[in-house]
């Protein structure tokens, strides 16, 4: 199986159950793997044949930007959603951070998997 992934993509976004968060922005990241058969893309070194793991994160960015979640849960889910519909991914694995969210812990999260996991 072969893995695409994208690594700490930082996210300025209105995430939170509490009233002060629902008026300032935080960040928060991602973590994504995906799986993609890059035998195709190998062969012909052609983008349009590769998950292009940039117009990925362009559409998260664009997404989570925009968004207005009280929970990362919620967050996470519908970023998954995207990625396997918008961009064909069967399988991916991904963790959502928000750093500082807790006193005294670098981050808090959710980590979710989607989909079936090639061999």
């Amino acid at each position: 199986m072969d893995i695409v992934f994208i690594e700490r993509l930082k996210i300025d976004t209105i995430i939170g159950i509490y009233e002060w968060e629902r008026m300032v922005r935080q960040t928060v990241t991602l973590d994504l793997d995906m799986a993609f058969d890059n035998t195709a893309p190998a062969a012909t070194d052609n983008i349009d044949d590769a998950l292009n793991y940039k117009a990925v994160s362009k559409r998260l960015i664009e997404f989570v930007e925009g968004s207005d979640f009280g929970l990362v849960e919620t967050l996470a889910e519908r970023c998954a959603q995207i990625v396997r519909e918008e961009f064909g991914v069967t399988w991916l694995k991904l963790r959502l951070r928000k750093p500082g969210a807790v006193r005294g812990a670098k981050a808090v999260g959710v980590q979710i998997e989607r989909g079936t996991r090639p061999e």
